[in-house]
Formats: C-alpha cells, sequence, structure tokens
C-alpha cells in the first residue's frame, strides 16, 4: 500500500476475485482504525455520533454522495444523533480494499460534521 486509502478511488469489482484474507483486512485496517472488523473479518462497521438528527443526516446525505461518485455502497442506518455505516464487497461476500477506502473517505466527511 504506497499511496494513502483516502488517496485512492474505488475499482469496479465484478467478483471472481478472492475477499481479502484476515491478514490483508488488518493492514488494511491500520488506516481505518476506528471502524471494528465484523462478522469473521467478512465486513467492516463504524457507529458515528452527532449533536442531533440533523447532524447524522447531513453526514447521511454526504456518504450517499460519497457512494455515488465511488460507485460502492455501503448499508445505513441512522437516527437521532448516530449514524452507523456497514461496508461489504457483496460481489464476493467479504472485504475488498475499496471497504477501507470508503472508510477512511468517510471517517474525514464525519470529522467535518462531528
Amino acid at each position: 500500500m504506497t499511496a494513502t486509502l483516502a488517496e485512492k478511488n474505488c475499482t469496479p469489482c465484478r467478483g471472481g476475485i478472492p475477499p481479502l484474507t484476515p491478514e490483508e483486512a488488518e493492514g488494511y485496517h491500520v488506516q481505518a482504525p476506528e471502524w471494528a472488523l465484523r462478522d469473521e473479518i467478512t465486513r467492516i462497521e463504524r457507529t458515528y455520533r452527532f449533536k442531533n438528527f440533523a447532524g447524522a443526516f447531513a453526514f447521511v446525505r454526504k456518504a450517499a454522495e460519497l457512494a455515488e461518485a465511488e460507485a460502492h455502497h455501503p448499508d445505513i442506518s441512522f437516527g437521532w444523533g448516530y449514524a452507523t455505516v456497514s461496508l461489504r464487497t457483496k460481489k464476493i461476500k467479504g472485504l475488498h480494499e475499496n471497504d477501507f477506502i470508503m472508510a477512511v473517505k468517510l471517517d474525514r466527511i464525519a470529522a467535518d460534521d462531528l
């Protein structure tokens, strides 16, 4: 990993490749340490906290815009003062570099709103 994840863009994943190994996922996790590795390291998840519903909604809107721009779409749930984001690459049923790229970029968006 020569470039930081935040400097990269997601690449289309059409399937047919293996998901990251636990060791590879741990390597990427260093750049997104606030994210939890879940489900036997097949997905990552983070809950962001905000001052109110409007703050959470603003973050979700920006996250949706990023997801469209990167063509990599997370699962998001939100409510008063929080937004939980879950990432995994569905076509490979596990983690891909794209998931960590999105995680780092979402952290940057959230830092502006927290």
